[in-house]
């Protein structure tokens, strides 16, 4: 199958947060074989060092650097390091979560603080670092990464819930507030997306067979599917596209 190449991202500086494994792979991958200069953060260093391994063939090989964002002084010092070996961030995509089950009865303070530190909080402080470059440039791209998770409901992920809508609000704040610095943030919704750590730890072939039944399109998501939805938004294709939430779930609405 053919798929588009997006010309105006060749050589764009393009960063992606939680970019070792499952989407956010998926999204370094995509970037860097239309040739921007891709650098991502994780925690899982031998992922990632994978991944940059597999990929040193692109145009320009994508650079791993171990960060755990919930150090927001860690961010600056990261993205300054970016900003000298690949020059002003132009895209940022706001990968990193994770996704890991509580009950309501048994999350305490200090859970509560760290699950937004790790789904949330760092999403806001990446944009706050990157956008002051984007505005000198006078244009740039925020892309930040929704779940479907709470338009369903879904049970025991109340703070991850949380967070998520969390995520779409913000967007709409920072599409407003950066807009006339030539800033476009969206937000991307995938749905279930068939990742290792997913098939691993949450599905089975019975929630399968309800999850496909209960999408409006019976094929799953892989991750490649919602890079290619980052790759239009992040692109000049999508230059009119600000403040919205787009969703890549096979219209799903069960739960």
């Amino acid at each position: 199958m053919s798929y588009a190449i997006y010309p105006s991202l060749t050589g764009k500086s393009v960063v992606v947060t939680g970019g070792g494994s499952g989407i956010g792979a998926a999204i370094v991958e995509a970037f860097a074989r239309q040739g921007a200069r891709v650098s991502f953060i994780d925690v899982a260093e031998s992922e990632s060092r994978e991944l940059q391994t597999r990929l040193e063939g692109c145009a320009y090989a994508p650079r791993f650097y171990r960060c755990d964002l919930r150090d927001i002084d860690a961010i600056d010092c990261v993205f300054n390091e970016i900003d000298t070996l690949a020059g002003p961030i132009e895209v940022l995509v706001n990968n990193a979560a994770n996704d890991d089950r509580h009950t309501f009865e048994e999350v305490a303070p200090a859970y509560w603080d760290d699950r937004i530190a790790v789904n949330l909080r760092h999403q806001f402080f990446c944009a706050q670092r990157a956008a002051a470059g984007m505005k000198r440039a006078g244009k740039g791209v925020i892309l930040n990464l929704g779940s479907i998770s709470w338009h369903l409901a879904l049970p025991n992920l109340s703070i991850y819930l949380t967070a998520k809508a969390g995520v779409e609000g913000m967007t709409r704040g920072l599409a407003r507030d950066l807009g006339r610095s030539g800033i476009r943030v969206n937000a991307i919704v995938p749905g279930a997306v068939r990742t290792p750590r997913q098939m691993q730890l949450w599905q089975s072939p019975d929630t399968e067979t309800k999850l496909i039944g209960d999408q409006c399109l019976p094929q799953r998501i892989e991750p490649e599917h919602v890079a290619r939805m980052a790759l239009f938004l992040a692109s000049d294709d999508g230059e009119r596209c600000s403040g919205r939430e787009y969703f890549v779930d096979a219209g799903w609405y069960g739960a």
